[in-house]
């Protein structure tokens, strides 16, 4: 059974730093692709970063050059540091993978960028 689970959400000004994290299981870490996702109210939920096994990455324009995706296959866990931080960047973020054919996520986190 896949589980991940996400930590590190909080209440960040404009300008400040947050980094997510999500531990996964129930399955073979090393071997997948990772992904960040983000809902904002009233927003459809959007793909903000991936990175693949090999380590490769992928961001979305809006957050290219301020947010990290990582990972660190011994703790099956994968991280996103996020940094300068805008009022546009508050929403639920989602982890993601898709595993033996099925999509799965986790229970979300929230970021409020506010001052």
């Amino acid at each position: 059974q896949v589980q991940l689970v996400e930590s590190g959400g909080g209440l960040v000004q404009p300008g400040g730093s947050l980094r997510l994290s999500c531990a996964a299981s129930g399955l073979m870490f090393r071997i997948n692709a990772m992904s960040w996702y983000r809902q904002a109210p009233g927003k459809e939920r959007e793909l903000v970063a991936t990175i693949t096994s090999s380590s490769s990455t992928n961001y979305a324009d809006s957050v290219k050059g301020r947010f990290t995706i990582s990972r660190t296959n011994a703790r099956n866990t994968v991280y996103l540091q996020m940094n300068s931080l805008k009022p546009e960047d508050t929403a639920v973020y989602y982890c993601n993978t898709i595993w033996t054919g099925y999509d799965y996520w986790g229970q979300g986190t929230q970021v409020t960028v506010s001052s």
